[in-house]
């Protein structure tokens, strides 16, 4: 059995939806992490899971039994804000112990899970110390810790490092990784706008859109075979380019013709029905590459990031359109002003279009 299950699970406020038909079984020892553009619900849902919102329809079940209509506090789940909400007079580790005291758990309990959760988050030093003697990341641990020390069967992550700076996001984040190997058996459910964070972080990604969820899967799934065009756009940075364009011949590999002159083939089969049919394929900026003979399209370089590692070129646009992206490795010089002219590989061509007869 799942260890948490969502079934049809809706919220409205008033005659507003705001989710609705949620789906989702989240199996034990998973790190599942919910994605989307903001207002989509992702903080909604995870305070629905919480109890902190009640549901509007549909279940929500822990371990089979329905938590509907049951108090946050008898759920077995623990949740850390993006804020650490710790108490200023009392030191990391009476922070950490307050819950279980609250809980009247025998002292010598108290103490072995909060020396557990300081061994497993290296709080040790750390334990007489006050929260304003602590780093941000070193807060953000503790607040983790309080809910390491109540052993829940479902841990919630809101946004937990939305408030660090970048160099100690990055950090934080690799400690939370680490905790998870440290707890293979735990169950996390995690939310987060950082694409890196749900990236390196997640089993799997749900990512929230229109008010349901537009896509499950592993990172690299969602990364290499995204369902639908808001998915490929969604997943990766820059976002993947769409150029619109007319399939020309179906069958186990596509061609279609693009509006902008150029030629792309795909590795995605078509059926013969499909001829004709306007469609988009969609091309990550990475996987375009210069070609001097038939281009998937040909454009002037209108502006160029130099990164280092990697040189972004964008096209110019017509108006009331995105520029087109190419990310080339290494530093290109010079290529502002002239015209170049970028293929992609058939199987890194995907193609989009709600009634085609795709066999991925």
């Amino acid at each position: 059995m799942s260890e948490l299950n969502l079934t049809d699970v809706a919220k409205t406020y008033g005659n507003v939806d705001v989710l609705k038909n949620i789906n989702l079984d989240i199996e034990r020892g998973e790190l599942i992490v919910f994605v989307g553009p903001s207002g989509c619900g992702k903080s909604t849902l995870l305070r629905m899971i919480a109890g902190l919102e009640k549901i509007s329809g549909g279940t929500l079940e822990i371990e089979g039994q329905v938590m509907n209509d049951v108090p946050p506090a008898q759920r077995g789940i623990a949740m850390v804000f993006q804020s650490y909400a710790l108490y200023p007079h009392m030191t990391v580790r009476e922070n950490m112990a307050f819950a279980l005291k609250i809980a009247k758990m025998p002292s010598d309990e108290v103490d072995a899970a909060v020396d557990r959760a300081a061994r497993i988050l290296q709080l040790e030093p750390f334990l007489d110390r006050l929260p304003k003697a602590l780093s941000g990341g070193q807060r953000q641990r503790v607040a983790i810790g309080r809910a390491i020390v109540r052993d829940p069967k479902v841990y919630l992550f809101d946004e937990p490092l939305s408030n660090l700076d970048a160099a100690l996001r990055v950090a934080t984040r690799i400690e939370i990784a680490r905790l998870k190997e440290a707890m293979p058996d735990s169950t996390m459910v995690y939310v987060t706008h950082d694409q890196v964070e749900a990236m390196t972080l997640a089993t799997r990604i749900v990512v929230l859109a229109n008010k349901g969820i537009a896509q499950v899967g592993t990172p690299l799934e969602l990364y290499e075979t995204p369902d639908n065009e808001f998915v490929a756009q969604f997943i990766g940075s820059p976002a993947m380019n769409l150029l619109p364009g007319v399939i020309t011949q179906a069958g186990e590999r596509t061609v279609v013709k693009l509006d902008g002159g150029g030629t792309a083939v795909t590795s995605i089969p078509t059926d013969a029905a499909d001829e004709g049919k306007q469609v988009n394929i969609g091309v990550r900026p990475e996987d375009f590459h210069p070609v001097e003979s038939n281009p998937i399209m040909e454009g002037i370089v209108d502006f160029t990031e130099a990164l280092g590692e990697v040189t972004l070129l964008y096209f110019a646009a017509k108006d009331g359109e995105d520029a087109t992206i190419a990310k080339l490795p290494g530093v290109q010089k010079n290529m502002r002003g002239q015209t170049v002219a970028v293929s992609a590989d058939p199987g890194k061509v995907h193609l989009f279009h709600q009634g085609l007869s795709m066999r991925k």
